[in-house]
């Protein structure tokens, strides 16, 4: 009978790789080994900050330093960091080019957008102000084409699927702004990514479709319970929508959630996407199918696949699909 000890027998959480007694990053996927208690020192130091508590964000800064190899990119992020505490100066940018970016900023964008918008950090008021009168003008724009009910549904609709995305990450304890509209292409969410997992990051991103969903399914009660023809085209509308930012490329919800998936979960994404095709016979999935074909010959496969978020892709695919095979209608239709 022999037994060891977790401080010289521990596998990396992201590839599950053997580390040597001490490892900061793991030599076979690069993960930080500490990221967890990296992602909740930084948010712990971020409230601080919020607080106006400097002194004791810039001591929790520090705290995590020995976590982190001397020589990287982090670390001196957070020596630049806490210097500019000291002095009260802004904050240094962080550019971490590494799989596990810690400290990297990320967005997250709607499903009408194929480029995301990058605005400087601004204070809590200014966000608030910026996303009511993005809101504003989104809902301006669209109730010019297809009527006012139909421009707030639809503004209404894109704002479910963001905050999709901001209630996943804060409810993770990470930082992040409210939703930005940009009137007449979409709206992101803008967080930073501290250490996250591939399939953490893979799960906010498809917390958006997701919320899209329930507003699909929503909007279908309003208008069988007899709520009239918008209902029905606000329903199919973020069904298609939805389902077309599930396709996994660029910075598509789909690509950041296929960042997760190994090639055998890609494929069966991909064979249940032809299959919800042959039943909808909507042209979206194929797009989405397409995408996945395109990711089952890219490098970027993860050491370990997630099954958990195959079947989360899955299962939102397969809900959107239903509701755009079941409500009648065309998209943007009602004045």
């Amino acid at each position: 009978m022999s037994t060891t000890t977790p401080e010289l027998s521990r596998n990396c959480k992201r590839c599950s790789q053997e580390l040597p007694p001490g490892a900061l990053v793991c030599d076979h996927c690069h993960a930080l080994v500490h990221s967890e208690e990296l992602e909740r020192l930084s948010a712990e130091a971020k409230g601080l900050e919020a607080r106006g508590d400097l002194r004791q964000a810039r001591e929790k800064w520090v705290s995590a330093l020995p976590l982190l190899p001397t020589n990287s990119t982090q670390a001196d992020w957070i020596k630049r960091h806490a210097e500019t505490l000291n002095t009260g100066g802004d904050p240094p940018q962080a550019a971490v080019a590494s799989d596990n970016p810690w400290l990297q900023q990320r967005e997250l964008v709607s499903p009408i957008t194929g480029q995301a918008g990058r605005d400087p950090s601004p204070t809590k008021a200014g966000v608030k102000l910026t996303s009511i009168l993005s809101f504003l003008a989104f809902v301006a724009i669209y109730s010019i084409g297809s009527g006012v009910k139909f421009g707030i549904g639809f503004a209404a609709l894109i704002l479910i699927h963001e905050m999709g995305h901001f209630v996943d990450i804060k409810r993770r304890g990470l930082p992040a702004d409210m939703p930005v509209f940009l009137p007449g292409l979409g709206a992101y969410v803008r967080w930073q990514a501290m250490g996250v997992t591939r399939q953490t990051r893979a799960e906010v991103s498809l917390a958006g479709p997701l919320a899209g969903l329930l507003g699909a399914v929503l909007c279908a009660v309003m208008w069988k319970t007899g709520g009239g023809s918008v209902w029905a085209a606000l329903a199919r509308t973020s069904g298609w929508l939805n389902i077309l930012n599930l396709t996994p490329v660029l910075i598509f919800d789909g690509g950041q959630a296929a960042h997760a998936l190994n090639r055998a979960e890609r494929f069966a994404v991909l064979v249940v996407c032809l299959l919800l095709w042959l039943y909808v016979h909507n042209v979206v999935l194929l797009i989405v199918a397409a995408g996945m074909v395109y990711r089952l010959t890219t490098k970027d496969l993860p050491p370990m696949g997630s099954t958990r978020v195959a079947a989360y892709f899955i299962g939102v695919l397969a809900g959107l699909a239903l509701v755009v095979r079941l409500i009648p209608g065309q998209m943007f239709a009602p004045r």
